[in-house]
């Protein structure tokens, strides 16, 4: 499965990642409409966590043993088995927020006009997340889960 992978270490915090999300989330997938003129305005799947010196963008990790999926108790979150990508159905949703407080990475958003969830869904229908596509310093790649392993022993020795 492929999975986001954060380098803090080459972080801005400039936030464009937060504000592509909302771009291709949206109705208009038009920049200034997005923020000047669309309502309800896209709610972002992701955030920037800053606490100097370093930034990082925190967003689904589609866990293995999905928490949230567990937690939901009208099924609207469901793993798929073959690409490993927790997804939200909507129309399932009942917006009880359950689901938030058992995702132990706080990545679950409220989309409050809709009274529903939001959550990084790996820009379904794109070959790469807007976010990772758009991270100018490419602190967000999008990899091969296996290629991450090797690369996170390799943090731990050096550390």
């Amino acid at each position: 499965m492929k999975r986001i992978q954060i380098n803090e270490s080459v972080c801005i915090g400039c936030g464009l990642c937060e504000v592509y999300c909302q771009l291709e989330h949206s109705q208009s997938k038009d920049l200034i409409k997005v923020f000047k003129r669309e309502y309800p305005q896209p709610v972002s799947r992701l955030s920037v966590e800053q606490r100097e010196p370093i930034s990082f963008a925190v967003q689904c990790r589609h866990c293995d043993e999905s928490p949230c999926v567990y937690a939901c108790l009208t099924g609207a979150l469901q793993r798929d088995p073959d690409t490993g990508i927790v997804t939200v159905d909507i129309d399932r949703c009942a917006g009880c927020w359950t689901c938030m407080l058992a995702c132990p990475y706080s990545v679950i958003r409220q989309d409050l006009y809709q009274g529903k969830i939001a959550k990084c869904d790996l820009c379904k229908g794109r070959e790469i997340p807007a976010c990772v596509e758009n991270c100018p310093n490419e602190a967000l790649t999008y990899v091969e889960e296996d290629s991450i392993i090797p690369q996170l022993q390799l943090k731990r020795e050096a550390s």
